[in-house]
């Protein structure tokens, strides 16, 4: 009894791990599709706004799904937030008087915008919860009745209030989100 139960978990270790082994690969597979799209920025991003065309498209023709509609508008806030924030923050960086700051001045040393969230994470993230979205619309349970106008205009003072305050954020610390490179001058 005790050879034959051996074996049976042998084989059952052995079931489990051509599981890990058959995930392992799909994984390896996927990461390897993802790099070969990192340098086609521009491939990527018409993609995700086909999808998302063809995911309000649906909405449209639908009429429904308007919650999971708002969800995915706070959830593109949260990731353009997030991308036009600075990796570091400047008010802990402010306290700090031994680190190195942005520089002010035309002589002091360029140092590039590093973001807190880069923008093969948001194109990923993005596109990702646009699937997720696209998917809930399948399902009637997820139909849930709101009276979408409200939730557009909240949507609307939502996006202003925060961007006001994301662009005060910007002028007090005094960093522009986008560079294109060291400045040159003559």
């Amino acid at each position: 009894m005790m050879l034959g139960d051996n074996f049976e978990d042998d084989s059952a270790i052995n079931k489990q791990g051509k599981i890990q082994s058959f995930f392992k690969r799909i994984s390896n597979t996927y990461q390897i599709y993802l790099d070969r799209f990192t340098p086609k920025i521009i491939s990527r991003w018409v993609f995700s706004v086909i999808l998302i065309i063809s995911y309000f498209v649906r909405i449209f023709i639908k009429q429904g799904w308007f919650l999971i509609t708002y969800a995915l508008a706070i959830y593109y806030l949260s990731l353009l937030l997030a991308f036009l924030t600075p990796k570091i923050n400047p008010i802990l960086e402010e306290d700090d008087d031994d680190e190195g700051k942005l520089p002010t001045k035309q002589n002091e040393e360029f140092r590039p915008f590093i973001r807190k969230l880069p923008e093969f994470k948001v194109w990923y993230y993005a596109t990702k919860g646009t699937i997720v979205a696209f998917f809930c619309t399948f399902f009637n349970t997820l139909n849930i009745p709101v009276f979408w106008p409200i939730l557009f205009v909240y949507f609307l003072v939502l996006f202003f209030t925060t961007m006001k305050n994301q662009i005060i954020h910007m002028i007090h610390y005094k960093y522009i989100p986008f560079t294109y490179g060291k400045p040159r001058f003559s």
